[in-house]
């Protein structure tokens, strides 16, 4: 399976000069400490779940990665976490099936990309080679604050699955 955005070792983040589009690894705390945020177990938990996720999670899989790693947290708080690096730019909101989100970290820089949502199964892949940016013409006094592109349909398994029984 892709991985999504980054590579698991590290988040990527824009150096401070902006001088250039080079990019330096940081880790959890620093990259918390550059955006102003207070450096709390669950965020930097949070970042590394996302670091070592090979598709975007759900709440619900963060939280069980923060399960495994033995970091106690409630509900309120990891979704205040998450919205915390959403507002930062660190991590994005991806629209889910079931009315979920997922999230996945940035990585630096202008990179966006499409995802792919199998609508049988659930699987988000992110789709590294399509471009996820649109230049829309808006009506006077829009302002458009997000996009993203999602493709619907069904993964290899399920479309497998789908030829076998002939639907």
């Amino acid at each position: 399976m892709l991985q999504c955005c980054i590579n698991a070792e590290q988040v990527l983040h824009e150096m401070p000069d902006h001088s250039h589009s080079a990019f330096v690894p940081v880790s959890a705390r620093d990259l918390i400490a550059a955006h102003g945020g207070r450096i709390t177990r669950t965020r930097v938990a949070v970042i590394e779940a996302l670091q070592t996720g090979q598709h975007p999670l759900s709440h619900d899989e963060i939280g069980a990665a923060l399960n495994a790693a033995g970091i106690a947290h409630d509900r309120v708080t990891l979704y205040r976490a998450l919205d915390w690096l959403v507002e930062q730019g660190i991590a994005q909101r991806i629209a889910g099936g079931e009315r979920a989100w997922r999230f996945e970290l940035q990585s630096g820089g202008d990179h966006r990309h499409a995802h792919f949502h199998c609508d049988r199964c659930g699987q988000i892949l992110c789709l590294e080679d399509v471009p996820a940016t649109a230049a829309p013409v808006l009506p006077a006094g829009f302002e458009l604050a997000r996009s993203e592109l999602v493709l619907h349909g069904a993964c290899a398994d399920c479309g497998r699955q789908n030829d076998q029984t002939g639907k």
